[in-house]
């Protein structure tokens, strides 16, 4: 210690005044009750790891159900490469379908996937948008009551962009089915 920091010698004193013998944290019975309560929720608390491991085996359970137990449904469509006429059939034999069955079957497929590739989703957006200008140009073509022969052509051009992205979606569709 430094003296010269206690002139008076109180800490001196203080330490002197302190009992010999220092009185003993707990006696054997509480050493004894203790180690009763800490076997008692070593027993008890056994339940939560097995909860824990419950809830892993669910969290697996559930993912491999969503990965492999929900099929996804196949779309029921002839896919036609090329231009689409109303006369013609495609090589395989089956009829062509019609423009509203293709659109009804793009309805029924949701707005975005839930994965999409940059490239897939800009040739499906690319398609989206000129079927929506040839939309905005057939309104004006009929609202006009001009050549049907333009109106047709729109409308042929029409029917095989729908067809190129009925086919795209389809890729698509099949695609994250395989995933």
């Amino acid at each position: 210690m430094h003296p010269e920091l206690d002139r008076e010698g109180a800490l001196a004193r203080l330490l002197r005044e302190l009992p010999d013998d220092v009185a003993e944290p707990y006696g054997f019975g509480e050493f004894q009750h203790r180690a009763r309560q800490r076997s008692q929720s070593r027993r008890t608390g056994g339940l939560g790891p097995l909860l824990a491991l419950a809830a892993v085996a669910g969290v697996a359970a559930v993912a491999l159900w969503m990965r492999f137990g929900a099929p996804t449904p196949r779309p029921q469509v002839a896919v036609v490469t090329g231009p689409i006429s109303r006369g013609a059939a495609p090589a395989t034999g089956a009829s062509a379908p019609s423009e509203e069955a293709m659109e009804r079957w793009l309805a029924s497929l949701p707005r975005e996937p839930a994965l999409a590739r940059v490239g897939n989703r800009a040739a499906v957006t690319g398609l989206e948008d000129r079927i929506a200008q040839l939309d905005d140009l057939l309104s004006a073509a009929r609202a006009e009551q001009g050549q049907p022969a333009q109106v047709l052509a729109l409308q042929q051009e029409r029917t095989r962009l729908v067809g190129a992205l009925v086919q795209v979606r389809y890729a698509e569709t099949l695609a994250n089915a395989s995933r």
